[in-house]
C-alpha cells in the first residue's frame, strides 16, 4: 500500500480523487498482490511439469479432445465433488499438458494442486519409509485438493509400490481430486497392477467417479517439429 500510494503522488491526475477514492484504490491494490503472492505460492507448490494454460489449448488438433467437456472441467465444480479426470492416450497427444493446464486453473481458483510423475513418487515413497517420512508423504498426498499422477502405468509395480498405490487413492477417495495421466487405456490398468485383490481395490476407488479423456492422433511434438522445419524452408527460400 506504501508503494501505491508513493505512485499516486507521482500522477497529478489523481489529485482531484476524494480521500475515500484514493484509499480504495489502496485497498485495491494491496488485495490484488496479495492474491498474486498467493498464486505464486500455490503455483510453487503445485511443480507443474509445464507451464500450461487452458486459454493457449490448440483446439485445431484433430485429437479426440472434446471441447464441452473440458470447458466443464475447467470450471473445476468436479474438484469439490472429489471426482477423477482420467487423461489416457499415446505419448506425444498432450496429456501432460493437459493436466497441467487444469492444475494452473485450479490454482488460480484459489485450491492446492500437487504434481508427481508417478514412477518417481513410488520411488519417493519407498525412501521415505525407510527414514521415517512415510507417514507425513501420505499425509501431504491426501491433503491436497487436486493431485496429478502422471505417467500412470509407465513402470511394472512392487509389490510395496502396490500398497502405498492403494494407500494413496484410498486417502484421496471420496475426500479430493485426481488427475490420472497414461499411455495405457483404462481397461488396461488391472493388468499393469499384477495383482487381483489390490488392482479391484485400487480401480474400485478411482476409476467409478471419474472423467474419462482418451486422446488420440498425432504427436503433438512431432506436428511442431515438423511445423518449425517448414518455417526454417520458407524463410530459406
Amino acid at each position: 500500500m506504501a508503494q501505491a500510494l508513493e505512485e499516486q503522488r507521482r500522477q497529478p491526475d489523481l489529485e482531484g480523487l476524494g480521500f475515500e477514492e484514493r484509499l480504495a484504490l489502496l485497498v485495491e491494490r494491496e488485495a490484488t498482490g496479495r492474491e498474486d503472492r498467493r498464486l505464486r505460492a500455490r503455483l510453487k507448490f503445485a511443480g507443474l511439469r509445464q507451464s500450461a494454460c487452458i486459454e493457449d489449448i490448440d483446439w485445431r488438433a484433430t485429437r479426440g479432445l472434446d471441447r464441452a467437456l473440458f470447458g466443464r472441467l475447467a470450471a473445476g465444480e468436479w474438484i469439490d465433488r472429489h471426482q477423477g479426470v482420467h487423461l489416457t492416450g499415446p505419448t506425444g497427444v498432450g496429456k501432460t499438458w493437459l493436466a497441467c493446464a487444469l492444475g494452473h486453473k485450479a490454482c488460480r481458483d484459489g485450491r492446492s494442486v500437487l504434481y508427481h510423475r508417478l514412477p518417481r513418487l513410488l520411488e519417493a515413497l519407498g525412501l521415505a519409509r525407510g527414514d521415517g517420512r512415510y507417514a507425513r508423504m501420505l499425509k501431504g498426498l491426501a491433503r491436497v485438493q487436486l493431485l496429478i499422477l502422471d505417467d500412470w502405468g509407465l513402470t511394472p509395480l512392487t509389490p510395496e509400490q502396490r500398497r502405498d498405490l492403494l494407500e494413496i487413492v484410498d486417502d484421496r477417495h471420496g475426500r479430493a481430486a485426481t488427475i490420472v495421466t497414461s499411455q495405457l487405456p483404462v481397461p488396461a490398468w488391472h493388468q499393469w497392477i499384477a495383482d487381483p485383490t489390490l488392482g479391484d481395490a485400487i480401480l474400485d476407488r478411482l476409476v467409478h467417479n471419474a472423467h474419462r479423456i482418451e486422446l488420440q492422433g498425432e504427436s503433438m511434438r512431432r506436428r511442431a517439429a515438423r511445423r518449425a522445419v517448414a518455417v526454417d524452408v520458407d524463410q530459406e527460400t
